[in-house]
């Protein structure tokens, strides 16, 4: 599990696809403190496990399902990605609980300046938007971000300056890929109240007809 704060930005150094997936080198540092083989790192929010490290990076073998849901395949040398190590139980959670679990991906469509803020605009997938809603939590390449605003498919995130330095977000341009979790909670409601032995009072007509929706 994660908490969708960015700890560093690596850099891609090689990424060879083939037949059986995607081996990934980062250039990294902070992140190095305490890793090993077999830790998991959230890159670009999908969470990946360490095969092999060095002084300055580490490498994973990307599955050919994170490969269909990602884009990792869109991935280049020298290209920027959002690290973050596992959660510990020791600290805050100051993001929102993230599981590095990549539901699909978004178009990026633009940004706008706020006052000292930026607004970033992403297009999701039709079948996806349901998970989203007004001030409800999102992992964006990994960053845990408030949904701004959400219209049909079309949703919105506000960034500070503070978090623009620490991401990948900023290097965006319009029509490209990123990462996206939607809220897990949100999916194992739905599950319940679809499974055909969910004897439960409580539906969609309850929570709207008391306020909850």
């Amino acid at each position: 599990m994660f908490t969708g704060l960015i700890e560093e930005q690596g850099q891609i150094k090689s990424c060879n696809i083939s037949s059986k997936g995607m081996e990934i080198i980062v250039l990294c540092s902070k992140i190095l403190s305490d890793v090993q083989n077999g830790a998991s790192i959230c890159i670009n929010g999908a969470c990946q496990t360490v095969t092999d490290f060095g002084k300055d990076f580490i490498k994973v073998q990307a599955s050919n399902e994170t490969l269909k849901v990602t884009n990792y395949k869109n991935l280049k040398t020298d290209d920027k990605v959002n690290l973050e190590r596992a959660l510990t139980l020791n600290k805050r959670i100051d993001g929102h609980i993230v599981s590095g679990h990549v539901d699909c991906t978004a178009e990026f469509i633009e940004a706008k300046q706020d006052g000292f803020s930026k607004t970033f605009f992403f297009k999701l997938p039709n079948e996806f938007a349901k998970y989203v809603i007004y001030k409800g939590s999102i992992a964006i390449n990994g960053v845990s971000l408030t949904i701004a605003s959400i219209e049909n498919n079309i949703f919105s995130v506000e960034l500070i300056p503070t978090t623009l330095n620490e991401v990948n977000l900023a290097d965006l341009r319009k029509g490209d890929i990123v990462n996206i979790e939607t809220d897990l909670f949100a999916k194992y409601v739905e599950k319940i109240f679809n499974s055909k032995d969910n004897t439960s009072k409580i539906n969609y007509g309850f929570l709207a007809e008391n306020g909850f929706i």
